[in-house]
């Protein structure tokens, strides 16, 4: 009697391990076809169009651009005579991306074209040069060539403001200390100052056929482009743009 119930248990046992083995046999095959569903390039009349319209977008894009169109989860695509592709805002050109589809509708000999919207998903690899830190780099060091090296690859897979242009670092101070090989990025860097806070400025204003200077007190340091505030000896605050050449430009 016991040698019964041990076998029977037995029995269960493995048929429990077997209905186990097949349900994660089974959840396996059924997330890979969805996987490998969700992966599929899109096909037919719809791919040339986004396209041509990304390879437009992307035209000024450092590097090697390629681009890869997905199949939309919801599907195939409706038919439709008159294709407009648009960016949703705020997307950025590289990456994933979801690139809109509007379909304008219309009449094609008997038959009416429904309008629709679909969101096509989109991956955009940008392979290019970009620059990383030669050495460890401590706050407050002005970079120049030797403070860099050059790199390739996938802008995508980057930090956004990588610098692919030496000529964007040099001169540039760094903000906060980067350490060896990582990426430099552009808010990672402050330009060296033109103007000392305290330093007298020549201020002017250009129009049409005229030109106005006076001088004034910086208030503060900064750099070329940067907007600073500088006191006049009557008193008067002014906000204009520093010059590489250490004068400050009011605006028109």
């Amino acid at each position: 009697m016991q040698a019964t119930w041990f076998r029977q248990r037995r029995f269960a046992r493995r048929f429990v391990i077997t209905c186990l083995h097949f349900l994660v046999a089974a959840g396996l095959s059924i997330s890979g076809q969805a996987a490998f569903a969700r992966a599929a390039e899109l096909s037919g009349y719809a791919k040339p169009v986004i396209e041509q319209f990304l390879l437009a977008q992307t035209s000024g894009l450092p590097g090697k651009v390629s681009i890869r169109i997905d199949t939309p989860m919801s599907g195939a695509l409706p038919a439709c005579d008159a294709l407009e592709p648009f960016l949703p805002n705020g997307a950025r050109l590289w990456g994933r991306v979801s690139v809109g589809l509007r379909c304008n509708g219309g009449n094609s000999g008997d038959a009416v074209t429904p309008s629709w919207i679909r969101y096509i998903p989109v991956y955009i690899a940008v392979v290019a040069n970009y620059y990383v830190a030669a050495h460890p780099i401590n706050a407050g060091d002005t970079l120049s060539a030797a403070d860099i090296e050059v790199r390739q690859g996938d802008l995508s897979a980057l930090p956004r403001g990588v610098i692919t242009n030496p000529q964007q670092v040099a001169g540039m101070i760094a903000s906060n200390r980067i350490a060896l090989g990582a990426p430099l990025r552009l808010e990672l860097l402050r330009g060296a100052s033109v103007i000392q806070q305290g330093q007298n400025v020549k201020v002017q204003s250009q129009g049409s056929g005229f030109v106005v200077s006076t001088e004034g007190r910086a208030m503060t340091n900064a750099a070329a482009g940067v907007t600073i505030q500088v006191k006049t000896p009557t008193g008067q605050m002014l906000s204009g743009v520093a010059r590489a050449d250490g004068s400050v430009e009011l605006p028109n």
